[in-house]
């Protein structure tokens, strides 16, 4: 795996925390993040992308980060184009 670390949400304590990744071998941004609440898994199939299926299809999960988490999530988007 080749992940590369870009930042954990320094106020979630030591575990669990909202964690920013980049993969550059595969091209992708890694989120470790909260589980959705039911309201919050309801509000995204009442309410679809345009032109696509409501809800969350089998293979995709929906995690929550923070805002304060912004910054790590820019770091993350410069990592990726520093190719």
């Amino acid at each position: 795996m080749s992940l590369e670390f870009i930042a954990v949400d320094e106020e979630s304590g030591k575990s669990g925390s909202p964690t920013v990744y980049v993969d550059k071998a595969k091209e992708e941004f890694v989120f470790q993040g909260w589980d959705p609440t039911p309201e919050l898994v309801a509000e995204l199939e009442a309410n679809p992308a345009p032109d696509h299926a409501p809800g969350v299809p089998a293979g995709e999960h929906v995690v929550r980060l923070p805002f304060r988490m912004a910054a790590a999530i820019r770091k993350a988007c410069d990592a990726a184009e520093l190719e």
